[in-house]
């Protein structure tokens, strides 16, 4: 039971409402409807609520997939609220993170009167940290003159910031390389002896949430709190009665990170930097040091360069069968091991030295871990290059063990929601890899009306996916639609290498704005297509979910392939392997699941509201040609099909329903 204060005119008492009515509270009686202009009650919204209250009431791990439109996070936040209970709301992004924190939260506490005190904790990362912006500026020079005006940006922030949160300032980009530098991490922080401890916005942020009744976060923290208890190393969020996981899809791809052991050039080069950082602090400890941090960057470099001539990503087996590669990185390993043992005779000497000789001494164990190989089959060694660095891994096959020992040990009661959980109805994909055995389940499909707001097109005469002039026919097939939408489409692409393809085919052909991924910052893309209205957009994985774009500026969606995994990830190979030892096919147990849930987030860009109308494309000839097509296309919401151009014509033409076109 939870006493709501009265509404306006009804006199002193609180109204007991019970939790098994909490759907109520969302209904056209209730006081989101009185209180908040344009809200409309909807029964799936309700349906998710009164779910989510009994889930928190028996402690059931409960999945539900909310259709685009459900209104789902009023529908848990407001049994959340209402319980009486700590929660701790988990997002996928920290985009999504401020908006629940900023709007959507606020919102809900107002509309029910609860004074609740709610905090937002996102990872260390996201804080300034004044000890290392004091180490950057000491520094002085060495800064391109755009950072140096950075800089400046960040210190005068700094000297007004209350939450100290980097999303605040605009003006320095995310990608900025200041920002590692003047944020700390787990190895590099002080703790209680550093000078600007009572001022930390880190710790003012964890204190703030250890005494919320309700704190949002995103997975990242979320997972690098469960992998910190895993080890024993304590905890970065507090004791909680509810969890709620929204956007759970991301979830198990997360995890992979979160329990894996990575050494990356990166890593190492900040090694390297934060030493230099610390020897400024400490007299003659530079000139000790000098050789082994040398020694290190010329290791770096080394195998880097060797790396760089194998494949971008492979199975670690791939690097200890090229000598080069070999040698490179057991000189690695020895530069690494002497630097620690360089630096713990030096640590004594200042907090800031015995953290970065703690630093060096875990990565040389790391790294050795890898070279030595895996403990048993349940984990994968494996290897990647970027443009400018490389990283080297330990990743457990086996995720769902982890988490569901730990979920299990929380003794609170698991939401996990998302638009994007099963797959033709069954949830059996998601549920195996978080080792949820048995969970409860709600299906909430979407309010809009697809057979009126939509229609899914499907090019005839296209050639499988393999054939080299692929990205060429799905091009000329996407003209038409092109014409007929005027513009105001996303192509969505599941290679950058089809990507560019697309791009170079499209430039002067169209009368209307063209959009590259890769070209401006995604948000800076996403404005510019806003503000164009008739814009086409090509896209690659990152606009394939967590894009919102209302209206008619999108009207017309284009997927090229099915989205299956890369063949050539080597975690992923692993697991598929260890399944077909255990019996299974992987074809069908991983592979399609994987991506019908994949193509479910690219094709939810297209109707957004319950006033949008578009096309989507679907180019895969294998969506009709083959048996599994059925599974892809019984996922999708029910828009009606047509292989007929003339359709689409006919439906950007009209504003009615496609009633020759059946589902």
């Amino acid at each position: 039971m939870v006493c709501f204060p009265p509404a306006a005119g009804v006199g002193d008492t609180c109204a007991m409402i019970d939790l098994d009515e909490v759907g109520a509270l969302l209904g056209a009686e209730g006081p989101f409807a009185r209180e908040l202009p344009g809200f409309a009650p909807r029964e799936s919204q309700q349906a998710m609520a009164r779910a989510v209250a009994q889930a928190m009431d028996d402690g059931e791990p409960l999945l539900v997939e909310a259709g685009t439109g459900t209104g789902k996070t009023f529908a848990y936040l407001v049994p959340a609220l209402a319980s009486g209970k700590r929660v701790i709301v988990s997002t996928g992004t920290k985009t999504l993170q401020d908006q629940l924190f900023h709007r959507d939260l606020p919102r809900v506490r107002a509309a029910l009167g609860l004074p609740l005190k709610a905090a937002l904790l996102k990872g260390r990362a996201n804080y300034l940290c004044h000890y290392r912006l004091e180490q950057v500026v000491a520094d002085g020079g060495a800064l391109a003159p755009a950072q140096a005006a950075q800089l400046r940006g960040i210190r005068e922030w700094a000297a007004g910031t209350v939450s100290g949160d980097r999303m605040e300032l605009d003006a320095v980009p995310e990608s900025s390389p200041l920002w590692p530098r003047v944020t700390s991490t787990v190895e590099n922080c002080l703790g209680a002896e550093c000078a600007f401890f009572d001022d930390c916005h880190v710790f003012k942020a964890r204190r703030a949430a250890q005494e919320a009744d309700v704190v949002v976060v995103n997975h990242h923290l979320l997972l690098a709190d469960l992998a910190l208890k895993q080890d024993g190393f304590g905890e970065l969020l507090p004791p909680a009665e509810v969890f709620v996981v929204d956007e759970a899809h991301q979830l198990p791809e997360l995890a992979g990170q979160f329990f894996s052991q990575t050494v990356s050039a990166r890593q190492l080069l900040e090694l390297r930097r934060d030493a230099l950082a610390e020897c400024a602090e400490v007299s003659a400890a530079l000139s000790l040091l000098q050789a082994p941090l040398g020694a290190l960057d010329l290791a770096v470099k080394r195998a880097r360069l060797a790396l760089h001539a194998l494949p971008s990503r492979g199975a670690f087996d791939v690097v200890e069968s090229d000598a080069a590669c070999a040698e490179a990185l057991a000189g690695l390993a020895a530069a690494l091991e002497a630097l620690a043992d360089a630096l713990a005779d030096q640590a004594e000497r200042s907090r800031g030295l015995a953290l970065v000789a703690e630093r060096a001494q875990a990565l040389a164990g790391r790294l050795q871990r890898v070279l030595d190989g895996a403990a048993d089959d349940a984990e994968v060694r494996w290897y990647e290059t970027s443009a400018h660095g490389f990283s080297l891994s330990v990743t457990p096959l086996d995720l769902a063990s982890p988490l569901r020992l730990r979920r299990e040990a929380t003794g609170a009661a698991w939401v996990f929601t998302s638009a994007t959980l099963s797959v033709a109805g069954r949830f059996d994909h998601f549920a195996r890899q978080l080792g949820l055995d048995a969970p409860r389940t709600l299906a909430l499909q979407s309010p809009f009306d697809f057979q009126r707001q939509a229609l899914c097109y499907l090019p005839p005469g296209l050639p499988d996916p393999s054939a080299g002039d692929y990205t060429e026919r799905v091009v000329e097939a996407c003209l038409p639609v092109l014409e007929a939408s005027r513009g105001r489409a996303f192509l969505l692409f599941t290679s950058h290498r089809a990507l560019r393809r697309a791009a170079e085919l499209l430039e002067g052909r169209l009368p209307y704005p063209l959009l590259v991924q890769g070209s401006a910052p995604r948000h800076a893309l996403l404005q510019r297509f806003r503000e164009a209205g008739d814009a086409v957009l090509l896209g690659a994985a990152s606009f394939w979910e967590g894009v919102d774009v209302v209206g008619e500026a999108l009207s017309c969606v284009v997927i090229d392939k099915l989205p299956f995994a890369a063949p050539d990830d080597p975690v992923l190979v692993a697991r598929l392997n260890a399944l077909r030892e255990a019996g299974a096919n992987p074809f069908t147990a991983w592979q399609i699941p994987s991506a019908a849930i994949a193509l479910k987030q690219g094709a939810g860009r297209l109707i957004r509201s319950e006033h949008d109308r578009g096309v989507l494309v679907l180019c895969d000839p294998r969506l009709g040609g083959r048996g599994y097509g059925k599974i892809f296309l019984a996922s999708l919401p029910p828009l009606p099909r047509s292989d007929d151009i003339e359709d689409v014509r006919r439906f950007f033409a009209t504003a009615g329903q496609l009633a020759q076109c059946p589902p």
